[in-house]
């Protein structure tokens, strides 16, 4: 496994995002912490959650717990895991999230996700998405004082455009260490805010960078030249798209979203796959 930082840490290349594990269609639960666990074994350091990945039946905070408890049962050493969680999304029933991004729910919202992680500072905590009722540097503010009062040791953001990333940097007063954007093969136009953290040094975090649940293969059938290469190498498409992820920046972290044990394995993988410098190009124009 190979090693980037999000701030003053450092974590593996690849992290596992955790939503597909609470969201409609996850496993059961043992699958889920299965597939948690064998991110671990597989040396991945990054978890990214949020307290809005839940189901109806569930209520706020799903898959806090879940990570929660797949690293209190898993038998190695988990002092060295990042546990990134968001908020400033609220579940709701039968439809998509509410925003909330006033100080007072995302100050509740954060002890909350503290004490559901079982934590007494959260590591990374990311602003999830933009307010349109609430200016974006009083919601950032609120992000701020959380990290001032030791809620959380660092802040980051997502969902976000270049404007509030330079906005969220200032109000955090240098201290923004990450951005949290889909980025995949078919979803390219957060590649100005990925240029934008890599020249900063900020972790750029793509969500969804294999194309989203279920879309693997429409992806891979729009932009060829990643089976292709895979082909050639005698590896997955998507071990060779996060490989092709990683070469776009040495800030660059893509969490991938795993159901299955066997899937995070193969993706993790993908942080020692090193491209050659026409296939970086050849996938670029892809």
């Amino acid at each position: 496994m190979r090693y980037r930082r999000i701030g003053d840490t450092k974590v593996s290349a690849i992290g596992l995002g955790a939503m597909p594990l609470s969201i409609e269609g996850r496993p059961e639960r043992p699958q889920a912490i299965r597939t948690i666990h064998a991110a671990l074994d597989a040396g991945i350091t990054l978890i990214d959650t949020a307290d809005a990945y839940t189901t109806d039946a569930d209520g706020q905070g799903h898959n806090e717990t879940l990570v929660a408890e797949a690293l209190a049962s898993w038998p190695g050493d988990t002092s060295g895991v990042l546990v990134a969680t968001k908020g400033g999304l609220v579940h709701r029933d039968g439809g998509p999230w509410d925003r909330d991004g006033s100080p007072a729910h995302l100050k509740q919202a954060a002890r909350e996700s503290r004490r559901r992680l079982g934590v007494d500072t959260i590591g990374l905590y990311q602003f999830h998405r933009p307010d349109p009722g609430v200016s974006y540097e009083t919601s950032i503010g609120a992000i701020r004082e959380l990290m001032d009062e030791g809620v959380i040791r660092m802040a980051g953001i997502s969902n976000a455009n270049l404007k509030q990333i330079a906005l969220a940097d200032h109000v955090l007063g240098g201290r923004l260490v990450s951005v949290q954007n889909q980025f995949s093969p078919a979803y390219r136009s957060s590649e100005g805010e990925l240029d934008y953290c890599v020249e900063r040094e900020i972790a750029f975090l793509p969500w969804s960078p294999l194309g989203g649940a279920g879309r693997g293969a429409d992806v891979f059938a729009d932009h060829p030249a990643f089976a292709e290469i895979a082909e050639e190498l005698g590896v997955s498409p998507q071990r060779v798209t996060l490989a092709w992820e990683l070469a776009l920046g040495h800030c660059v972290i893509p969490i991938p979203g795993a159901r299955r044990p066997e899937s995070i394995t193969d993706s993790a993988l993908a942080a020692d796959l090193v491209l050659r410098a026409s296939d970086i190009e050849r996938l670029s124009a892809s």
